[in-house]
């Protein structure tokens, strides 16, 4: 695993920023848009068990570098690889409590008085787009539409309940390092629509609420996306 992520910091930066004397000369004919992008979402948790409800505003922020990758000479067409970082929280009704390193997942009963209850995750992602947009190399304000595969890895994951009487919080190993989901973002010069569906679980396999239902949740994220350069 250690492998793997260094492979993708060392290669990557070289798919960034290197440029070589086939490149140079292609510029004339080639020009690069949108490759460094910034977004803000609010997150969903489809597949919930009945009885989960979400509260409180459940936010997502992500941002970083596309490798932009024209098709064509007109550069309406191309493919886009990147590198960023995104944090999401997801508050609801889930009290997750840890004890002796055993993680218990149950709905909060109507008695129970707590102000937040969340699942974060600190991510590092790598987009993969196929790009469309009607635009030329003097024309700034142009239409999109980038569909493609995010893939994170979730290096830090953590539950936190916080009650007047006090704060829990603690690394949560329950939650998986590695998710990936489909991803659009359409829109027309400076907003853009960014939406993101998870296909693969938010939670490993096994884990149930107390009650020995699976807890399987898929993230839907909805929000906007900035593109400069």
């Amino acid at each position: 695993m250690k492998k793997f992520l260094l492979s993708i910091f060392l290669v990557l930066p070289h798919l960034f920023f290197a440029q070589t004397d086939s490149a140079s000369k292609a510029a004339d004919s080639f020009f690069l848009e949108d490759q460094i992008y910034i977004g803000i979402n609010y997150n969903l948790l489809g597949d919930k068990p009945s009885g989960i409800f979400q509260r409180n505003f459940s936010y997502g922020l992500h941002g970083g570098v596309i490798r932009d990758i024209p098709l064509n000479t007109n550069g309406r067409v191309a493919l886009g690889i990147g590198l960023g970082y995104a944090v999401n929280s997801y508050y609801s009704n889930l009290i997750v409590t840890e004890v002796n390193g055993t993680n218990t997942y149950e709905i909060a009963p109507d008695n129970f008085d707590y102000n937040r209850s969340k699942l974060q995750t600190h991510s590092i992602e790598i987009p993969l787009e196929f790009r469309w947009r009607n635009a030329t190399r003097n024309r700034y304000k142009f239409f999109r539409v980038y569909s493609g595969i995010k893939f994170d890895y979730n290096f830090s994951n953590r539950s936190k309940l916080v009650t007047d009487s006090g704060n829990t919080n603690f690394s949560n190993s329950d939650i998986e390092k590695f998710q990936y989901g489909l991803t659009l973002n359409v829109g027309y010069n400076t907003f853009n629509l960014h939406l993101y569906y998870a296909l693969s679980d938010f939670m490993n396999k096994d884990v149930q609420l107390s009650n020995g239902e699976n807890l399987g949740l898929r993230p839907l994220r909805i929000g906007l996306i900035f593109y400069l350069l």
